[in-house]
């Protein structure tokens, strides 16, 4: 068990050493139970019941659950410990030994997250509508929230843009199909079409994080890149009549073709060489209106 989780949960539970020494475990019916309603998990590895429920049968439930008393209504919550109180119902149990304690509900959500979190066995998708739920719901920053669990704030950060994604993108990230790291790349994506299409990507050509990161990078070059000018084949007589212009106005001249037409560039060095140029191409009506 990751010690930081370990300290976190007990903190959470805020329950004194001489008042669990005098807790009493006491034997449940699993009628009388339900569910955490902040139970992040939503699917169990009904493999991993099946072997929890071989281990209980054999050997009984080593450990208690943690319960508390449902404020309106009969019955009990399970604050921790669903794996032990299903795999009691798949045995046929009628009860579970437990502990009853006294829990608000924010402490209930932060139990079950970390329950999850020490086991690992949640998923991205899962962890992250966990720490939406204890923002949203009890108002905690997400550094607050970083604190409670041991995690660092960017952690927290990088798992909520996941619900940014498409429904189906998460989905293929609760199955597997795309990693953590593909989400967090495509979480950073406007266009959610554009989402769509990169993690069917991933999945048809088994794409890595790294080779999405390449792909992304090819795409953002300009896409529109300048097309080569096409060469035009020069007439050589045009290289003979930008000898005889430049000549003839006494100053450099420059015929430049394109694919239709061109241009005749004529340089000039003062308002004095362009009225120059221009009484010598007989356009004396125009000279001198540049002073």
């Amino acid at each position: 068990m990751n010690s930081r989780l370990g300290k976190g949960l007990d903190a959470l539970f805020q329950v004194s050493e001489e008042k669990q020494e005098n807790e009493q475990i006491v034997e449940i019916s699993l009628s009388e139970l339900k569910k955490n309603p902040f139970q992040p998990r939503k699917t169990f590895d009904d493999e991993k019941i099946d072997e929890l429920a071989q281990s209980i049968k054999e050997h009984g439930v080593f450990q208690p659950i943690i319960v508390t008393k449902i404020k309106d209504g009969r019955g009990y919550y399970i604050v921790a410990g669903e794996r032990r109180y299903k795999a009691c119902q798949k045995l046929g149990k009628a009860t579970i030994p437990a502990i009853i304690r006294d829990i608000d509900r924010q402490i209930m959500a932060e139990v079950a997250l970390l329950e999850n979190l020490q086991r690992e066995n949640l998923t991205i998708v899962e962890e992250a509508f966990a720490y939406k739920l204890l923002i949203d719901e009890y108002g905690l920053t997400q550094q607050e929230v970083a604190d409670r669990i041991s995690k660092s704030r960017s952690h927290i950060t990088n798992v909520l843009r996941v619900l940014n994604l498409p429904e189906n993108v998460q989905n293929m990230l609760n199955e597997g199909v795309i990693e953590f790291g593909h989400a967090k790349i495509l979480a950073g994506i406007n266009d959610k079409s554009k989402i769509n299409q990169l993690a069917n990507e991933i999945k048809d050509e088994n794409l890595s994080v790294r080779a999405l990161e390449q792909l992304l990078k090819e795409e953002e070059k300009p896409k529109n890149k300048v097309k080569e000018k096409k060469e035009i084949e020069r007439d050589v007589n045009l290289d003979y009549l930008e000898d005889q212009l430049t000549h003839k106005f006494g100053t450099k001249t420059k015929i430049i073709t394109k694919e239709k037409g061109g241009k005749l560039v004529i340089d000039f060095s003062s308002k004095e060489d362009i009225n120059r140029i221009l009484k010598i191409m007989n356009l004396h009506e125009i000279t001198n209106i540049i002073d």
